[in-house]
């Protein structure tokens, strides 16, 4: 799955069969919020599942927090637009 068809699935209403539990985050924190993803990611314990806890923890708007899961994930912290980190997020998660 290419990541435009990935967001073409957004106007479903459920996420397509197959996806990580990151990438089923990622696409419930865009259809019903960010706890949706949350409940998800906070129950992995993995440096991708930490990356996806930072930015969902960016759309909550608790910047100290996103930026310890950043440091768990062993990446910068982020300040692009969300839209634009939800991208490379999902992409980079696709190609894995």
């Amino acid at each position: 799955m290419t990541l435009d068809q990935l967001k073409a699935t957004l106007k479903n209403d459920s996420p397509p069969q197959g996806l990580s539990d990151e990438l089923r985050a990622m696409w419930l924190s865009t259809r019903e919020g960010w706890e949706a993803g949350h409940v998800i990611v906070q129950e992995i314990d993995s440096a991708t599942a930490a990356w996806v806890h930072a930015y969902l923890h960016r759309i909550e708007g608790d910047l100290p927090n996103a930026a310890h899961w950043y440091r768990q994930a062993g990446r910068p912290t982020c300040d692009a637009p969300l839209d634009t980190e939800w991208d490379q997020i999902a992409g980079e998660l696709l190609a894995s």
